[in-house]
């Protein structure tokens, strides 16, 4: 079984390749709305918000060498507003209300779902258009609502959902380091 594991690893990752120009495509589009004062927001479920932490994370410290440091906000870290949005308003409104509070126009919204499907990262991209705010997806296998929604996507055709985890891992990383090249960040 763990073999299968790798394996499957290995030939989602080989795929992933092709994702190449849009990853640095996005690297660009990102390095553009950061350095031009606007702010990502990132938000995931379980190991996808792990993921977007991981990404908020790298952009507001540094991933390869140091530069300055850049507005990222990972929508699930704030444990009472989430406590409270979800008390108050119910759990398909806990990113969208805080995309309402903290987007602006030009923003970018980065949503992560091993599937595609969960309700309150769909729930927070529709928001997201509301407010002009650019929404990318990465996603399990397509199709799926999230990516179908979303100004653009990266789904990732694998067989479980842990491989799928584990390759927007490397496609955060990816990003990171298109938005580094596009900064012109020595490597």
């Amino acid at each position: 079984m763990i073999e299968e594991h790798f394996a499957a690893l290995s030939e989602a990752a080989g795929k992933s390749v092709s994702w190449s120009p849009k990853i640095r495509d996005w690297g660009d589009q990102l390095a553009a709305v950061l350095t031009a004062g606007g702010r990502l927001l990132a938000c995931g479920n379980g190991g996808s918000a792990a993921e977007a932490q991981h990404l908020t994370g790298e952009l507001v410290g540094r991933f390869r060498n140091d530069r300055q440091p850049f507005s990222a906000i990972a929508l699930h870290a704030d444990t009472s507003a989430v406590t409270a949005i979800v008390n108050d308003y119910g759990e398909h409104e806990v990113f969208a209300r805080q995309v309402r509070a903290h987007g602006r126009p030009g923003d970018l919204l980065v949503c992560l779902s091993t599937s595609g499907g969960s309700q309150n990262v769909v729930t927070a991209a529709k928001a997201a258009h509301e407010l002009g705010i650019t929404t990318w997806a990465i996603t399990g296998p397509s199709p799926n609502p999230l990516a179908a929604l979303c100004s653009d996507a990266i789904p990732v055709e694998a067989p479980s959902m842990a491989t799928v985890q584990e390759v927007h891992l490397a496609l955060v990383h990816a990003l990171c380091t298109a938005f580094d090249d596009a900064l012109g960040v020595p490597t």
